[in-house]
């Protein structure tokens, strides 16, 4: 296990010491130099290897890469359309005639966002500032505001049919996330129901709506004025719902052969996935709007630094994984795992992953740095790969979300401070966010024993 143990203490290390020179803090150095140490831990020295076991890990995440570029240029054609102005202005319409009412229509619309947008700060961004002053005219603290944001952004962010962290995970474990999605859409819809319900019962203290919040349209007249808007959502809304819920799969009917042809070919398969062939279709059809089609270079470019992050700590991420495979490591953690305790694998490897979580801000990393060794070896006592792969996103979102480092709440305590002028504590915030985290750890553990 000591070819486990040293390069898992470098990553570690690198992200977590910001002090470390060059290096410290970023996570995707210590994914690279994670990589090249736990190939030479396992006797793999020549570079050529090492080029190849980077291919290796880029191909079994590719479909992920894919998604998270394509996803978020998508995501751009729907904020330059105006389909998430309609979406919020019509759930307002139809729930917002109470104050109750309001910040659920406010938490279904976040959720809507992210689940469209893939990433909990875009969704935060994209609606908070539309809602951020409503709110506080219902007398919630800024930290309240902030945490209803970052609740609703962040649910939406786990939700399909964009949903990275199920996406990763399923990628870790090696499985078609399909049928990874289907319970991703029952278990965040549940959480949807018990934090809208939580933050309509504690942070709503006002009986009546002020004049100015009532809706003056009804949402059926915001839709008919606005529904153009809304077809790339209902085509992409279709395509899934066809595939997932009637075995009918058009995608696969029109593009079989194409998907055939690409399908094994290394990294250039992660196109042949049907959810990423979905979101493709749908994002050219978005391109043939006139408000979309005149900035498009704009748009483009916004979707694609939106993602470059992501992009390089994925990229990074592939070296990383290919190694773990090419250099031994993976197969010693799954021939540990069959000397443990079962109860103590799972609890433990999953306190790992929700620790990591909450030390770096990021379900990425979390996932990156523990799950790719701890997926696999759940899988290799036995488990079901679905459910270690539900267990495994929920608990990285649970940890992500926990004090100290939600990058999210960051953000957001300063898009709600900045906007109002106020002084928003974002780890009181956290507290009050801790609601959803602690639904996610147990949605994760329960998948870990069922």
């Amino acid at each position: 296990m000591i070819i486990v143990i040293i390069p898992f203490i470098v990553l570690l290390a690198i992200i977590l010491i910001p002090k470390i020179p060059f290096v410290g803090g970023n996570i995707q150095a210590g994914l690279l130099i994670t990589g090249l140490v736990a190939l030479l831990m396992g006797g793999v020295l020549n570079p050529v290897d090492w080029g190849l076991a980077w291919i290796d890990g880029v191909d079994r995440i590719a479909w992920v890469i894919c998604l998270s570029v394509f996803g978020s240029v998508y995501a751009e054609t729907q904020v330059e359309m105006g389909t998430m102005d309609t979406v919020i202005n019509s759930l307002r319409a139809l729930f917002g005639h109470s104050p109750k009412g309001l910040i659920i229509s406010v938490m279904i619309a976040l959720t809507i966002a992210g689940s469209l947008l893939g990433d909990a700060i875009a969704a935060s961004t994209v609606i908070g500032v539309l809602v951020i002053k409503s709110l506080a005219e219902m007398n919630l603290t800024g930290e309240q505001i902030s945490a209803t944001i970052v609740m609703g952004a962040s649910l939406g962010s786990i939700m399909p049919p964009i949903t990275q962290a199920i996406f990763l995970a399923a990628g870790l474990v090696g499985i078609d996330p399909d049928p990874v999605v289907n319970i991703g859409y029952f278990t965040v819809g549940i959480g949807v129901i018990i934090c809208s319900i939580y933050v309509a019962n504690m942070f709503i203290k006002i009986k009546s709506l002020p004049e100015d919040l009532i809706p003056r349209e009804t949402a059926g007249q915001i839709i008919r004025k606005n529904w153009p808007t809304l077809v790339p959502l209902f085509i992409l809304i279709l395509l899934v719902v066809l595939r997932t819920g009637f075995k009918q799969d058009l995608i696969t009917m029109v593009m079989g052969g194409f998907i055939d042809a690409i399908k094994t070919i290394p990294i250039i398969k992660g196109f042949s996935n049907l959810i990423v062939l979905s979101i493709i279709i749908v994002m050219i059809i978005s391109f043939f709007y006139p408000k979309v089609r005149s900035q498009l270079g704009t748009v483009v470019g916004r979707g694609l630094k939106n993602v470059k992050t992501s992009f390089s700590v994925q990229v990074s991420a592939g070296l990383m994984l290919g190694a773990f495979y090419k250099a031994g490591q993976i197969e010693a953690v799954k021939n540990f795992a069959l000397e443990l305790n079962q109860d103590l694998l799972k609890l433990g490897g999953g306190a790992a992953l929700s620790l990591i979580g909450m030390l770096t801000g990021s379900q990425t990393t979390a996932q990156n740095a523990i799950f790719s060794f701890f997926g696999p070896a759940l899988v290799e006592i036995g488990l079901d790969p679905v459910n270690v792969a539900v267990a495994g996103s929920h608990l990285a979102m649970s940890g992500q979300g926990l004090p100290p480092a939600d990058l999210t709440t960051f953000v957001v305590a300063g898009l709600v401070g900045g906007i109002l002028g106020i002084k928003v504590d974002p780890v009181k915030s956290m507290f009050y966010s801790a609601v959803m985290c602690i639904y996610f750890l147990i949605v994760g553990v329960v998948f870990l024993y069922i």
